[in-house]
């Protein structure tokens, strides 16, 4: 199936693998949130999400929608509501990310939109799959770390999961390592940008993000980690 947003959750998963990075704009003002997304577009970051928690987000998924790159997307972050499901979507928003188990996970699947649901526990990682996600933001990472992912793909092999929260580049290796289809990017990329920062260093940051995960793709395709 596919929907108005230009591609479907099997369509988002297979993108995301490629890429290993998701970026994540929260911040206090639209304009300056729209911004930073692109500009991390311009530097290699193909999915990015707004938070709906920032200020004009809808207006600034709508901005970065019309003038993002060939092969890049944008989402709404922090969707809980059907409400906020329809609202993204009616902004151009192409997929949707919650940060917990809520109503918006099975409206997003039952709209065809992907979906990355977020989850803490085995139980919710389960539950968040059984809803319709996509994949599953396991959220907030920085709790158990690479060790934690570890254990929960023991017996769930088969769920995509997407670390966020406190991974630097430092850390996004080790994700990688343990199973992990990408990581998710919040303030180790874009630190204040999103509220009207500079976005120079911000760039920086993202072309360091975006070789290092080149460089992991390379190893991996060549057998050696």
């Amino acid at each position: 199936m596919t929907d108005s947003s230009g591609i479907t959750p099997e369509g988002l998963l297979a993108g995301i693998k490629e890429a290993r990075l998701v970026a994540i704009v929260r911040g206090t003002d639209g304009g300056a949130a729209a911004k930073a997304a692109l500009a991390a577009m311009e530097e290699g970051f193909r999915f990015v999400e707004i938070a709906l928690t920032t200020p004009g987000a809808l207006e600034a998924i709508r901005e970065v929608r019309a003038a993002a790159p060939a092969g890049c997307y944008v989402g709404g972050g922090t969707v809980l509501t059907v409400q906020d499901v329809d609202n993204v979507a009616e902004a151009g928003g192409q997929f949707m990310v919650t940060p917990a188990l809520a109503a918006s996970i099975a409206e997003s699947a039952r709209q065809g939109v992907p979906v990355l649901a977020g989850a803490l526990t085995p139980s919710e990682a389960y539950e968040a799959m059984n809803r319709g996600a996509t994949a599953v933001k396991l959220f907030p990472a920085s709790i158990g770390g690479p060790g934690y992912l570890k254990a929960l793909r023991d017996p769930f092999p088969e769920i995509p999961f997407i670390p966020v929260g406190g991974v630097g580049l430092d850390e996004a290796a080790g994700y990688w390592e343990t199973g992990a289809i990408a990581v998710g990017l919040g303030g180790p990329l874009f630190g204040n940008a999103g509220s009207g920062g500079d976005l120079a260093p911000m760039r920086e940051r993202a072309r360091a993000f975006v070789d290092l995960a080149d460089a992991f793709g390379r190893r991996t395709a060549a057998g050696v980690r």
